[in-house]
């Protein structure tokens, strides 16, 4: 446990070295570079990966490049997600260490990890191309990829993907596949959907949908636990994400976390965190693995956060809720051959992390014609809670589809039993577009409200979709600040210990953004030392903040030459320093801090 960098000498936190990829790419087509990595560090070496597919190996004491790998990623292509998190590793009994990257044109890479050179006896020279053997191919480049690190557990690597959202019906397919770490070779697949009748969660498909039906992959982080030879498989929505009239049913095992032995892929549990999907409520959050304390009990637990602001406790054993969970009624479909499920799961404990309702009167604004405007426009919509059903008229989300826990994570400290997470509170909404109208609504509406809207085609239903951020006429959101919070949870009750304001909403390096009390989305999770600190960073604004865990009170701030998405990571190097890194790419199109680059160590003065 690292202990060096403490609550007396936070301050003292100065940038040590700074290391640029060269990989910050506004594309041409589709979304700029997302820079979300967290680097590794390993028999005294930094690695870490870029979204055009490098990796890199840095000395941990200077920054400087011990050696780069470039591979050949199509930049323009129009990526859903132009992100990348990280680079993975393994190292047998006897032989060279290796590093792993799963790029995002969908290769899976070997390098030595003492040369960069990619490793010959790896599939084809070094590479898998993971966008063979679907069960529903990829129509279009960017349809399929992969920004996450791969989960390497005993001999075995195992990698998700990502899948463009509102597409289509038919997206490509979502199966997690296991392959022999030293050679390549497929080991396992396992389809979130089920293909067989007779299959467990076969029934929860109407009318033997699955089998026409993709995505309900796993983008997110794969976390495997050696010690129980289990992975555990965080899956999002089923497609297309806001209308699910040609996917009636349940819809297992979308959008939840599914246990599978790690050696054979056979299920062992599933947890589902939302029934037949119509919100784009995927389990973004990687699932935490701690052993928590609880009325004289260790038990090993597996946390589970969702997009809907849920956070849900279980037993990693078994799957059972530690806390308890209750299925509530919630609010039919309007719309026309669509069934919203009747019931929806909540835990018990820990209540949600953020808001889950706002309506009308709840609008806010920086003056009273900004509260006006916003009022004015969540008036129009449907708006009954968090699990209100997409509409024709408008539907209002709370939280929205970057709300609650994101892709960060959360954190666990030992020492204080306690779960610390960020989450967002930003509001969205969502309209159904009838199939004749699709094409007549993007051009009257696509150039309004400062380009917010947009517009998936959702092909093989009777409905495209339009969504966006519920935004006043200065581009802030219309729902009440805090609009990004750190939590802490105590793991023994699930009561909320502490909650803080987290970043700020904007601001280009050197000038200052909105109130700190506002708080900030965040794309990135915190870490927590052995010294009782929380790390964490992934705010609009450039920079990182450092935290005493126990009451969560500010203690440092460290400036950024852009906003980092990212989570950080600490590390003690050959000499006995203890470093703090983080990755800042900027949030772009989010937010006004530039795209960036950077690799940035700090350390004690």
């Amino acid at each position: 446990p690292l202990t060096q960098i403490n609550a007396s000498n936070i301050s003292s936190l100065k940038i040590a070295w700074t290391y640029r990829t060269g990989d910050a790419y506004a594309a041409r087509r589709g979304r700029p570079t997302a820079f979300e990595a967290t680097p590794i560090y390993v028999d005294g070496t930094l690695y870490l990966g870029t979204p055009l597919g490098s990796v890199i190996a840095l000395d941990p004491d200077t920054g400087k490049p011990r050696w780069v790998f470039r591979s050949d990623v199509h930049k323009d292509a129009g990526y859903g997600d132009f992100a990348h998190r990280g680079v993975s590793t393994w190292k047998p009994a006897s032989g060279k260490r290796r590093i792993y990257i799963a790029t995002e044109n969908a290769q899976l890479i070997a390098l030595d990890a003492e040369t960069g050179k990619p490793c010959s006896d790896f599939g084809d020279n070094g590479t898998v191309n993971l966008r063979h053997g679907l069960r529903i191919p990829a129509k279009n480049y960017a349809d399929y990829e992969e920004t996450s690190p791969p989960a390497v557990i005993g001999n075995t690597i195992v990698v998700g993907s990502g899948i463009a959202d509102n597409g289509a019906t038919d997206q490509p397919s979502g199966e997690v596949r296991a392959l022999d770490v030293q050679s390549g070779k497929l080991k396992w697949t396992w389809d979130p959907l089920p293909q067989d009748a007779g299959a467990p969660g076969a029934d929860t498909w109407k009318n033997g949908s699955a089998k026409k039906t993709g995505a309900a992959n796993a983008w997110s982080i794969i976390v495997a636990d050696p010690a129980r030879n289990l992975v555990f498989v965080p899956t999002g929505s089923a497609s297309p994400d806001y209308y699910g009239g040609e996917r009636l049913g349940d819809n297992l095992f979308a959008n939840s976390v599914v246990a599978l032995d790690a050696d054979t892929g056979k299920m062992k549990w599933h947890f589902q965190t939302i029934h037949h999907d119509l919100w784009d409520y995927d389990v973004a959050s990687p699932p935490l693995l701690f052993d928590m304390r609880r009325n004289g009990e260790i038990i090993p637990a597996i946390g589970i956060g969702s997009k809907s602001a849920n956070l849900f406790i279980l037993n990693r054993e078994t799957g059972q809720p530690v806390f308890g969970v209750q299925e509530r009624p919630v609010p039919k479909s309007d719309v026309p051959g669509e069934v919203a499920s009747p019931t929806q799961p909540f835990p018990v404990m820990p209540h949600a992390v953020s808001p889950q309702k706002l309506t009308a009167a709840d609008a806010w604004g920086s003056d009273e014609d900004e509260r006006k405007a916003c009022r004015d426009e969540m008036a129009q919509l449907r708006s009954e809670g968090v699990f209100t059903p997409p509409s024709e008229r408008g539907s209002l989300f709370m939280p929205g589809n970057i709300g609650g826990m994101a892709w960060g994570g959360a954190a666990y400290s030992p020492a204080l039993n306690e779960i610390i997470y960020p989450a967002n509170n930003l509001a969205s909404e969502a309209r159904l577009i009838p199939r004749a109208d699709m094409e007549s609504r993007r051009q009257s509406e696509g150039r309004k409200l400062n380009g917010s809207w947009e517009f998936g085609e959702q092909r093989g239903t009777p409905y495209g979709m339009m969504r966006r951020f519920i935004l006043s006429p200065k581009g802030l959101p219309c729902n009440p600040p805090p609009w990004g919070t750190l939590s802490a949870i105590d793991a023994s009750t699930g009561e909320l210990k502490w909650q803080v304001p987290l970043g700020r909403l904007s601001g280009m390096p050197g000038k200052p953004g909105t109130p700190p009390a506002w708080g900030s989305i965040s794309l990135g999770g915190p870490i927590v030392t052995a010294a009782g600190l929380v790390f964490a960073a992934g705010t609009l604004d450039p920079a990182i903040y450092g935290f005493d865990a126990s009451t969560g009170k500010q203690l440092w701030k460290g400036d950024l030459p852009t906003s980092a998405r990212a989570t950080p990571m600490t590390f003690q190097s050959p000499v006995g320093k203890q470093y703090l890194i983080i990755s800042a790419g900027g949030h772009q199109p989010a937010g006004d801090a530039p795209l960036g680059d950077y690799v940035i160590a700090f350390s004690l003065n």
